[in-house]
């Protein structure tokens, strides 16, 4: 019988972050592939990722909806706790052979809890990582629930086997968006029109001209400065006047005070220079990054892809503290006139030589093979190294 992976995904990055190893579990004949959809996958504020799922010839076994609206810290606390429920009953329909988590989202622990309490095997991917916030918390509590642990970089496996995880059980794959990252790099021109497919919101301008790329999203626990906080970024890259391509923040507490910030600046400022986007394929994406002079904000894309890219990154404040990150990267407080200073200096830095800190592809593969081979369990004890 085929072993049956289920794999949940519940934000845009992630699937990004996973779409390769459910491309690799889809054509192994060993296995079958049962993908959830999960909660702001589902929303189109957060541009509908599922659809780019189907798109991309994947079967959505199960959609669960399970955000709670307001943004704050409150309702990501009743959002995992409507997911732990909803998951449950998901698992419990597709009885699945182990289960598949991505990161360190607050979706992401009710997924490992769920499945711990079903004594479903768990499989954790891209724990290990030090990024700070509540992210830390939850990436770390999930190690100790999961049962098989996919990390992406060589610190990251000593971190969890530092944490009491059996070695056997830890295993150095690489990121599968860098997967990703390497196919865009043998065809990288940008061979779409992002206005004419993906629409977005402001002004249009040259795709032969030079331009920067935004992504800044509110911070867990920030949340209450998130509009000041973008409102420092969006007047720093009004003011260094290239075009740019912004998108949209994700579903976290302080998205609210972020998405108000973006707006009010659109109507007061109506800034010629930025055009926002809710989400693109991953591709696209990542080709619209690497013909980027410079990538500006928060997401660990600046970190992991960009790195293997090289392209220049100036990273903004708390939330990817700690986290590995390769030469391209200049960190910078939540203040204009920094944030100005470091993207000048990328720019006149250019493009970095390529970093594969966490991968140079293949990772999907690897993953499939080890989810299909791997001997079950799903208990365990502390173990000292």
């Amino acid at each position: 019988m085929k072993r049956k992976i289920c794999v949940v995904v519940t934000a845009r990055p992630s699937y990004s972050r996973i779409r390769t190893a459910l491309r690799a579990i889809k054509s192994d004949p060993n296995l079958e592939l049962q993908l959830v959809a999960a909660a702001s996958t589902l929303l189109d504020r957060y541009g509908n990722a599922y659809r780019y799922m189907e798109q991309d010839g994947f079967e959505v076994a199960s959609k669960v909806y399970m955000v709670v609206e307001g943004e704050n810290l409150a309702t990501m606390a009743k959002t995992t706790g409507l997911g732990l429920l909803e998951l449950a009953t998901a698992f419990d329909n597709l009885n699945p052979d182990i289960v598949v988590t991505i990161a360190d989202r607050y979706e992401t622990i009710a997924t490992a809890i769920a499945a711990s309490y079903m004594n479903i095997p768990l499989a954790h991917i891209q724990g290990g990582e030090i990024t700070g916030t509540i992210d830390e918390k939850v990436r770390h509590a999930v190690t100790k629930l999961a049962d098989i642990h996919l990390v992406s970089t060589k610190k990251a496996a000593e971190n969890v086997i530092r944490m009491g995880e059996e070695p056997a059980s830890v295993f150095v794959t690489g990121c599968p968006s860098i997967d990703i990252a390497a196919s865009v790099l043998e065809t990288p021109t940008l061979n779409f029109d992002p206005f004419a497919k993906y629409k977005g919101v402001g002004e249009t301008f040259d795709l032969q001209s030079e331009y920067l790329v935004v992504m800044q999203h509110p911070v867990t626990t920030e949340h209450e400065h998130a509009r000041v906080q973008i409102m420092e970024t969006l007047h720093a890259v009004h003011d260094i006047g290239l075009p740019t391509f912004w998108f949209w923040p994700n579903v976290d507490a302080g998205s609210d005070g972020t998405s108000r910030g973006i707006r009010q600046f659109r109507e007061l400022m109506r800034p010629a220079n930025i055009h926002f986007f809710k989400n693109m394929e991953p591709e696209d994406f990542l080709r619209l990054v690497y013909n980027s002079r410079c990538l500006v904000g928060n997401s660990s894309v600046g970190i992991r892809e960009a790195s293997f890219l090289g392209v220049p990154t100036v990273n903004i404040g708390t939330r990817e503290a700690g986290r590995e990150r390769g030469r391209n990267v200049l960190d910078v407080d939540y203040d204009k006139q920094q944030i100005k200073s470091a993207i000048e200096k990328q720019l006149v830095n250019g493009r970095y030589p390529s970093d594969p800190l966490y991968g140079s592809g293949g990772a999907g593969s690897k993953i499939a093979k080890i989810l299909r081979d791997i001997p079950l369990k799903f208990e365990k004890r502390l173990t000292y190294q």
